[in-house]
């Protein structure tokens, strides 16, 4: 009776610590449990035919549950017994960025990163303008949030090859900023605020060789400014 109440005890414990595992889960787990993952398939905050007709079902489904699910497997598989574990992925993608012998790590954590980021910048019903401390750096910056639209339009236009598109935090200054393949601005010190995925499966089904159409139709009607703005405001230094 005594040993059967200790196996009980031990895993009500387990079950608490996975339990505290998942609440904390953001885009990724920091359980310091040996080399346990690191990243997680994060759900979408939406369904998968919730943005469509700008990305239709078959396009979530094949971005989200094939690539997206395969960088998150193959990070974690890389990274085992290689010592990063209680690592966040933010600082395994700055371990690994300028290291060529670490590639292969770089590539599947930033694109596992970046891509659990892009999906929580949409939103059903999205779009539109941003308001408050967002939209006064827009304009501060680019002169209004048309032309900001010009330029990430632009930027998307000649990104040659598969890469991201991002507005960025550089200091307390915005920026649009383009990187090829998996390259994030964890990278480069920079603070990611919003993002585009042009890599050819985040549209092609949809749009063919349109990329310029894929990117301008996510940002009138899918992008979510009150996620971006959110980022924004916390990532500031408060005023004094």
């Amino acid at each position: 009776m005594a040993t059967h109440l200790l196996l009980n005890k031990r895993l009500i414990l387990r079950s608490a610590g996975l339990a505290a595992c998942a609440f904390t889960a953001l885009f990724l787990v920091r359980c310091s449990d040996g080399d346990s993952a690191i990243f997680v398939k994060e759900p979408l905050p939406y369904s998968q035919d919730a943005l469509a007709p700008t990305i239709s079902t078959e396009t979530m489904g094949l971005h989200y549950d094939k690539h997206y699910a395969g960088y998150v497997k193959e990070a974690n598989a890389l990274i085992q017994g290689k010592g990063y574990g209680g690592k966040t992925a933010e600082a395994v993608i700055r371990m690994t960025a300028d290291d060529a012998s670490k590639a292969a790590i770089f590539n599947n954590a930033a694109q596992a990163w970046n891509h659990a980021y892009f999906f929580k910048c949409l939103k059903p019903e999205g779009g539109g303008a941003p308001e408050g401390l967002l939209a006064e750096m827009i304009d501060e910056t680019f002169g209004s949030f048309e032309n900001f639209k010009a330029v990430f339009l632009t930027a998307a236009k000649d990104q040659f090859g598969s890469g991201w598109v991002w507005l960025v935090l550089d200091g307390e200054t915005l920026a649009v900023i383009t990187g090829a393949n998996a390259d994030t601005p964890h990278a480069h010190d920079l603070t990611p605020l919003f993002t585009v995925d042009v890599w050819e499966h985040a549209y092609y089904l949809d749009y063919r060789n349109r990329r310029v159409d894929f990117v301008k139709a996510v940002l009138n009607n899918l992008a979510n400014w009150d996620f971006v703005a959110d980022r924004l405001e916390k990532a500031l230094p408060p005023k004094e």
